[in-house]
């Protein structure tokens, strides 16, 4: 089963300052757990996400997609990356979860399982295979 880890505020307002300084410390603690994960062959993919200053929206009313650029300085959700798991369940999901580093703000870590292949309707599948046959044969 693959698992998305993704770190995130809290519905508190307790966000970080934009002028909080770096913490090497918990930046190593991170690379340590990613690591770990990797020995441990649970990890598939972690990455940072750039900040959303840099980012894009695309905006879909009326079947009309719009482009709206960044800085979004509203944003309550900000994801900072993610890290994508292989296990066998969500207890275990929730068990590297509950071994990630803890930094000085709040957050949760949300834990959402993947859709594979097999939590599709057969006849869904048929027309995954049909329409998208490259990237079907990678579905799991």
């Amino acid at each position: 089963m693959r698992f998305l880890i993704i770190p995130g505020p809290t519905a508190s307002d307790a966000t970080p300052a934009a002028d909080q300084p770096f913490d090497g410390e918990l930046f190593a603690a991170y690379m340590k757990y990613n690591e770990e994960m990797h020995k441990a062959g649970v990890l598939i993919a972690a990455e940072g996400l750039a900040p959303s200053a840099t980012g894009a929206h695309v905006l879909v009313t009326g079947g009309k997609a719009t482009v709206v650029d960044g800085p979004f300085a509203e944003t309550k959700e900000l994801i900072a990356g993610f890290w994508l798991i292989e296990v066998k369940s969500q207890e275990e999901a929730i068990e590297w979860a509950l071994r990630c580093p803890v930094g000085p703000t709040d957050e949760v870590l949300e834990i959402r399982q993947l859709t594979g292949a097999s939590d599709i309707p057969a006849e869904l599948n048929e027309i995954i295979a049909r329409v998208a046959p490259t990237w079907s044969s990678t579905f799991r």
